[in-house]
């Protein structure tokens, strides 16, 4: 008798302050490097957590571990409550979306054709329709400004306008669970608004966004709460205003740092202080 595979359901819609991800103890080894050591955070549902620090911190690792794409060396990575190695990998593309830093396709594909790319996970489920699929994608380009080049090649489009696609890529996957990898970094200055504000609307609507990102500034503008990463170790965790102290930010970075609230709005400015 032949067997018909399972078919995976997506997750229950979370409620706010549920608990999507969390590390405990977590270590990661890359090579010879402990690139982690002792990690514990949660995310839960409802917030933008923004992971900041200088390179090599290990921010990037620790976004990897949360998706399970990194393994850990100690400790333990849970995803909706299970360790996320145990999650089969239809599952787990059900329940976390990931925007890598960069983004390489071989073929000619169209923008539209990868934007769809993220519905993959999607196919097997009996809860989507070919509908679904085709407004999940048009929302998706809409909000990161990419249907005006729908049909050009992926591989014709700038820095910016890639970064742009593969984020609507992530987005049109529909996990509540979305782990950004820098991606403002090649995006001009409204750009980087824009998809800041679109992480703020998916915690609005529930979804968990942890996201890494450069500038202190605009994580103290858009995060609830920031993860600051120092050698591979969480140097400080919580609301912007209890993180971003002018001490602390000079010791991480190893660059005096002025911390002054914006005159107008309250946010936080961050910046280095330069020699006169």
């Amino acid at each position: 008798m032949r067997l018909r595979a399972r078919r995976p359901l997506p997750p229950a819609p979370p409620a706010p302050g549920d608990v999507l991800a969390e590390t405990r103890g977590l270590h990661v080894r890359l090579g010879t490097r402990e690139a982690l050591k002792g990690v514990d955070l949660t995310v839960r549902a409802g917030e933008v957590l923004a992971l900041v620090g200088p390179n090599g911190a290990g921010k990037s690792t620790l976004l990897s571990a949360l998706a399970a794409d990194v393994p850990a060396t100690e400790g333990v990575v849970r995803v909706h409550g299970r360790p996320a190695a145990d999650w089969p990998a239809p599952d787990l593309a059900l329940r976390r979306a990931v925007l890598p830093q960069s983004a390489a396709l071989s073929f000619p594909f169209t923008v539209e054709e990868v934007v769809r790319m993220g519905r993959a996970p999607h196919a097997a489920s009996p809860a989507t329709t070919p509908a679904d699929d085709d407004r999940a994608v048009a929302e998706a380009m809409a909000a990161t400004e990419v249907t005006g080049f729908a049909t050009r090649p992926f591989s014709a489009l700038s820095g910016g306008e890639r970064a742009r696609v593969v984020l609507a890529r992530a987005l049109a996957q529909h996990a509540p669970l979305l782990l950004l990898d820098e991606p403002t970094a090649a995006l001009d200055l409204r750009h980087q608004e824009l998809v800041l504000r679109l992480c703020r609307s998916r915690a609005h609507a529930s979804d968990a966004v942890v996201v890494v990102v450069h500038d202190p500034g605009l994580a103290a503008a858009y995060a609830h709460r920031v993860a600051l990463l120092c050698a591979g170790r969480v140097a400080a965790v919580g609301r912007p205003t209890e993180v971003f102290s002018e001490r602390l930010l000079s010791e991480v970075y190893g660059q005096p740092v002025e911390v002054l609230p914006h005159p107008r709005t309250g946010a936080l400015l961050v910046h280095p202080l330069r020699e006169p």
